[in-house]
């Protein structure tokens, strides 16, 4: 069966998806980099900082992969839940979440050694669960924050998706999202598309002896309603003031969305 016709339904979509993911977790935060020339965690500190998280939020971090969004609003003092459908991911996520630990009680024995005050930064606390954005164990309005990084395009149903995300927030809550754009000139959309498969073909046959496991992502953007499809539904389906915020030319975008 070809990739497109493994992507052709939500049901196909889904097992793609799961298995994918389970293939490549442990190579995930080098491939993230690597496609985006060394700024995805600078993009990922943009969304953060655009949410203008405190201590006391309550975020939930959805596809949260290693953990690099939920780790960098729990750096503002926020609670945090990441989840992941993925349980490698998780495992990863727990383990960086360790060693973060571990980096942070070495620098406050230093201080306390060298005689200096103890830390008093405001992290908050972080834990990561596996889940399905389809089907969130949260009750409703349970979040004052939702983010995700890579997480609308590969929901299996975009709109379900959306509607969960709208379910946990309370009113008045945020979604942001990152994800690659699907641009609206052909010519430009052609090129980028053609340069996604290139690479992704090359990388998956050198990295997992598998050209479409990183062929995936342009065949999910072809798929995906670009910037302004998603932040039309995200309108349709009870948010407001959405904003889009491009990033590397408008290849990619930040979403920003109230929910009413």
């Amino acid at each position: 069966m070809s990739l497109d016709d493994r992507l052709a339904t939500p049901q196909g979509k889904r097992a793609y998806v799961r298995t994918l993911f389970a293939t490549i977790a442990d190579r995930y935060d080098f491939i993230t980099v690597l496609l985006s020339y060394g700024q995805d965690r600078r993009w990922k500190r943009r969304l953060v900082e655009l949410a203008s998280i405190r201590a006391g939020h309550r975020v939930l971090d959805l596809a949260t992969g290693t953990g690099d969004i939920a780790f960098a609003a729990s750096d503002h003092g926020a609670r945090v839940v990441g989840l992941d459908i993925t349980h490698r991911m998780i495992q990863l996520a727990r383990m960086k979440g360790q060693e973060r630990r571990e980096r942070q009680e070495g620098r406050e024995r230093q201080e306390r050694h060298d005689g200096q005050e103890g830390h008093d930064g405001q992290e908050g606390k972080t834990q990561f669960i596996v889940g399905d954005m389809l089907a969130l164990p949260f009750p409703s309005t349970s979040f004052d924050i939702v983010t995700t990084g890579y997480g609308l395009r590969n929901v299996p149903d975009l709109t379900q998706g959306i509607d969960e995300i709208a379910r946990v927030l309370r009113p008045g809550g945020q979604l942001l999202s990152l994800d690659f754009n699907r641009p609206s000139g052909a010519i430009l959309r052609t090129a980028y598309l053609a340069y996604l498969t290139a690479v992704g073909a090359s990388l998956g046959w050198v990295l997992h002896r598998d050209p479409d496991t990183y062929r995936y992502i342009p065949a999910s953007i072809r798929r995906y309603p670009g910037a302004e499809g998603v932040a039309r539904l995200l309108e349709a389906r009870g948010f407001s003031q959405v904003r889009v915020y491009p990033v590397l030319g408008g290849l990619m975008t930040i979403h920003h969305a109230i929910r009413a």
